[in-house]
Order: C-alpha cells, then sequence, then structure tokens
C-alpha cells in the first residue's frame, strides 16, 4: 500500500543497506535460520535444512500492516528493500497484509499508527528509524501511541540479532506494545533484521492477538507435566 502525502510523493522505496542507524546486512545468514522462499511464500529453515512453519491458526484472521520508516526512501531517493520483505513474512506467518507503507519519521510515523488502530488492524509492523542518528525516532513515536508495552518482545529481537552475530543489533531502540487491541512492534530497517526479527515474532503472533482480545493462556506440554506432578 502506498500513500501520497502533501510533503510529496511516496513510492515503495526503502533505505540502503544499514541506512538510519538500524542493524546491516554486513550480518551474516546465520545458520540458526532462513528464509527460502517455497511456493511463493517465505518459509524459515533450521540449521539442519528442516522446514519449520511460521503459521498458527490463530493467526488465520489476523490483519496486519506493514511500514517503512525512512525520511530517504519517502522522498524517492532508494528502493524500498526491507518493507516488502516485512510483508511477505506477515503473510507466511498467515497474515492478511497491507503496505508497506512507506513514511518518513517523527510525526509522521505516529500519524501512520493511529490511522492503523483507527482501521482496525490487529498488528502493526515497522521497519525503520530505530537506531541511534537524531532522524531516528521511530520508538519516541511509538510510544506515544501504545499503551502498555510488552518489554519482552523488544528484548528477544535485539537479543536474537546479537546472536545471529550482528553485534550491533543490541543498540536498537526498537520498542512494541498494545494500543487499544492493536500490537505495535518495531523492527530494524535492514532486510537482514527483519528477517531476524520476524523469526522471534512470527511463532508468538497469534498468542499474543488471542490475548490481547482476551483470549486465555496457552498451557505448553511442561506445564501440563508440571501440574500433574502437583496433583
Amino acid at each position: 500500500m502506498e500513500r501520497r502525502r502533501e510533503d510529496g510523493a511516496v513510492a515503495k522505496v526503502s533505505e540502503p543497506k544499514g541506512a538510519g542507524g538500524d542493524w546491516t546486512e554486513e550480518r551474516r545468514r546465520s545458520d540458526e535460520g532462513r528464509s527460502r522462499r517455497e511456493g511463493g511464500m517465505e518459509r524459515w529453515v533450521g540449521p539442519g535444512g528442516e522446514r519449520r512453519s511460521t503459521v498458527n491458526e490463530d493467526t488465520a484472521l489476523i490483519r496486519a500492516l506493514a511500514v517503512t520508516v525512512s525520511n530517504r526512501a519517502s522522498a524517492g531517493v532508494y528502493q524500498d528493500r526491507s518493507g516488502p520483505v516485512l510483508a511477505g513474512l506477515l503473510r507466511a506467518a498467515g497474515c492478511a497484509v497491507d503496505g508497506p507503507l512507506v513514511v518518513p519519521d517523527g510525526e509522521p510515523v505516529a500519524a501512520a499508527l493511529r490511522d492503523a488502530l483507527a482501521q482496525g488492524y490487529d498488528v502493526v509492523v515497522t521497519t525503520g528509524g530505530t537506531g541511534l542518528t537524531p532522524g531516528d525516532l521511530t520508538p519516541e513515536m511509538t510510544r506515544r501511541v501504545v499503551e502498555r508495552e510488552i518489554p519482552g518482545i523488544a528484548e528477544a529481537l535485539r537479543s536474537a540479532g546479537a546472536a545471529a552475530g550482528v553485534p550491533s543489533a543490541i543498540l536498537s531502540r526498537g520498542v512494541a506494545g498494545v494500543a487499544g487491541r492493536t500490537l505495535i512492534v518495531n523492527l530494524p530497517g535492514s532486510a537482514g533484521g527483519v528477517r531476524d526479527g520476524m523469526a522471534v515474532l512470527a511463532p508468538v503472533l497469534g498468542h499474543a492477538v488471542s490475548q490481547i482480545n482476551g483470549g486465555d493462556h496457552v498451557r505448553t506440554d511442561s506445564d501440563a507435566r508440571r501440574l500433574l506432578r502437583i496433583a
């Protein structure tokens, strides 16, 4: 999805590798997991080549919006790379996806998030604007909108990037939280950072949205065994 604002035309464009202070593609394609296109869909593939489905039955009706945040991309200077990757991986996780919507950093980010809430999206995932440069304001704009933060998601995203061999992943300031009944998550601005981030987010996406809408906690096999021992 594309939008045209008064401050100029918006094309489907994005930062070059490493732009905007986010962690870059100097990274590896880690043995811990990579994405592979199968039948037009991205699937996560483990270190031994086994296929790991990211699709959860809870995500079947999830409406998701992918947002690329970049001043230069919104001006049409660069081709969008991370946004289409994000949209594809959200679809692979079973979501009905709009976007990528490309916006400049700062106030337009907050406006886009509020507009997404008004449109009733279940999930909004941004890519870009999470670094340390003065123009990286996406976390601040996101905090203006979210009502409850989910620090565990943001911490897991940074940890996954560092574990994948990208030391600068810990410099990402992305946040995650809930606004109304919408889950909002900030990912880095590189395609590699998006892949690493979605590897963390996709397996919990359905459960998170279910809980936000009043669903119960899912008990794992270990939970059941522990309850049997107590009984």
